[in-house]
């Protein structure tokens, strides 16, 4: 028997030589160029890089939101660029969750009936989809406020609805994007050390796109961007100690 390192786990995503571009007249803006990235399952990666790298663009042509203008997007070994509007917001629907800076809850509705929404999208059932959203609920601690209004809760507490909405339908991916960018300092870490324990619980792929080197250096894989292209992919072992504010990868901005 052949003895060795362990086998990294199976890739969950896989970029293939993705360019995006934007036609303004009759200039042609490059904001991806021949990314290549693979995403294995259950691993935490987050992203960084100046503004305008590209980091945003990136994560919404993973998440479907855009397509890209070349290459491929793979998810196992169905290539998702090929499939159909219905297709792809289905597939989005049922495989990826969200979590954006601004987290877009609708305020006429509780936090139950906001993290509930993707749930009834995808036609589950009104009570399966209620003890779902429930559960996620509890998973980010906010049993105690079901019945509240996003403006009864606090920005913290409004971020973590949006984190049980993203994860009601038990998504392979979490795509964030600046997740903690309009919090506080210590609301931010409580937010990251949900994010790492649900990662955990739940073994889904995890990205986010942040400027927060604390929060890149308690991250196992970190891969800048620069200009669209990925210039750096470094694997390091958190448990490290490092002192982002003082000493952040060359090229990347420190923490704000």
């Amino acid at each position: 028997m052949t003895t060795g390192a362990a086998q990294e786990p199976p890739a969950l995503v896989r970029v293939v030589h993705m360019y995006k571009e934007f036609t303004h007249g009759a200039r042609v803006l490059q904001v991806l160029r021949d990314v290549n990235l693979t995403l294995n399952r259950g691993e935490m990666v987050t992203i960084i890089g100046a503004s305008g790298a590209g980091k945003s663009t990136l994560l919404h042509c993973l998440g479907t939101l855009d397509l890209p203008t070349r290459g491929q997007i793979l998810f196992g070994d169905t290539d998702i660029t090929a499939f159909s509007p219905p297709q792809l917001a289905s597939f989005r629907n049922e495989t990826i969750g969200f979590v954006f800076q601004f987290h877009h809850l609708l305020g006429e509705f509780t936090a139950l009936e906001n993290a509930m929404m993707p749930a009834l999208i995808g036609r589950i059932p009104h009570k399966e989809a209620r003890e779902r959203a429930g559960e996620m609920l509890k998973a980010v601690g906010l049993s105690h406020r079901l019945n509240h209004r996003p403006g009864e809760l606090s920005g913290g507490e409004q971020q973590r609805v949006a984190i049980a909405r993203a994860l009601v339908m038990r998504p392979h991916l979490l795509l964030a994007d600046e997740p903690t960018g309009n919090l506080d300092t210590r609301t931010s870490d409580e937010v990251h050390d949900l994010l790492f324990r649900l990662n955990d619980e739940h073994k889904m792929t995890l990205l986010v796109v942040t400027h927060n080197m604390d929060l890149a250096w308690k991250v196992p894989r970190r891969i800048r961007m620069e200009d669209g292209r990925l210039v750096d992919d470094a694997r390091h072992d958190p448990s490290v100690a490092r002192d982002a504010r003082t000493d952040p990868p060359a090229g990347t901005p420190r923490s704000s």
